[in-house]
């Protein structure tokens, strides 16, 4: 590309490290891009580096050595989180969203992507640390939200089907319990779509008892994966007599109580803020 102004290649190397989150960048590719020293091209990211940690908008790895560079790894302050996670629970619990079973709609939030995008940097955060190789999430909800937390982590994604498509080959499926009704139902994995031994992240839009969650949990021991991690964007606090099913988990909203008659639902910050 053409030589840019200092000011202007500013902007210009912000917007390729957004938009390339997880990857390493060599000072010489952004030398040779800029047509700049890459003195220059380091004091320019040493600002980027500061402005993104001062702004919450995440952290600017630098890495030594002939093979090193600069990787951005996308993350979202607790305060920014709070403030957005405080408004889906004024949201949750507007009255019309009530749903027999003591379900939520949610449909329409999962189709916000400026909403999308900071659930997937929340997640992004949550799991930054772990070695993950895929996220996968079931049909039909989550599938939006596992891949905006994929776009943050830059990751492939698989989806679970509930019955086995033609168009994909074939596929390992099992049965599983159905936590919150107790039904049996089946999902399915494509052979082709998973690696044996793949670290999986599993996202899913909301989880009652945990039956869809361990179902693919238990698909992924047909593949020999490992569970690299499990978020849900809201988790019910209302079981009964059920048991949860999981233990390790991330969760961004928590219904603690839903009256059937009146309509009335209570919800609070899940438990990635605690």
């Amino acid at each position: 590309m053409k030589k840019l102004k200092r000011s202007a290649r500013l902007v210009e190397m912000t917007q390729y490290l957004l938009s390339r989150p997880h990857r390493l960048i060599s000072l010489t590719a952004f030398a040779d891009r800029y047509q700049s020293a890459k003195s220059s091209i380091s004091e320019d990211l040493a600002i980027i580096k500061e402005v993104f940690e001062d702004e919450g908008i995440g952290e600017l790895h630098t890495l030594a050595g002939a093979a090193g560079g600069v990787r951005f790894t996308p993350k979202i302050g607790q305060d920014a989180a709070m403030e957005t996670i405080q408004t889906v629970c004024r949201q949750l619990e507007q009255p019309e969203r009530v749903l027999p079973g003591g379900y939520l709609f949610m449909t329409d939030m999962l189709g916000q992507p400026e909403l999308l995008s900071e659930l997937g940097r929340m997640f992004a955060t949550a799991f930054a640390g772990r070695e993950i190789d895929v996220i996968m999430t079931v049909e039909t909800k989550g599938i939006p939200l596992a891949y905006a937390t994929a776009a943050c982590l830059n990751l492939p994604v698989v989806i679970v089907r509930r019955d086995n498509k033609v168009t994909e080959g074939s596929a390992v499926s099992i049965n599983y319990v159905s936590g919150s009704n107790k039904r049996i139902q089946t999902m399915s994995l494509a052979r082709r779509t998973l690696r044996e031994g793949a670290r999986v992240l599993i996202i899913d839009d909301f989880m009652k008892a945990g039956g869809t969650i361990q179902g693919m949990m238990d698909l992924l021991g047909e593949f020999n994966a490992k569970v690299a991690g499990v978020g849900v964007f809201v988790e019910s606090g209302e079981l009964g007599t059920e048991e949860r099913l999981l233990e390790d988990y991330v969760s961004l909203a928590k219904v603690t109580a839903v009256d059937l008659k009146s309509k009335q639902t209570m919800v609070i910050p899940g438990n990635f803020f605690k």
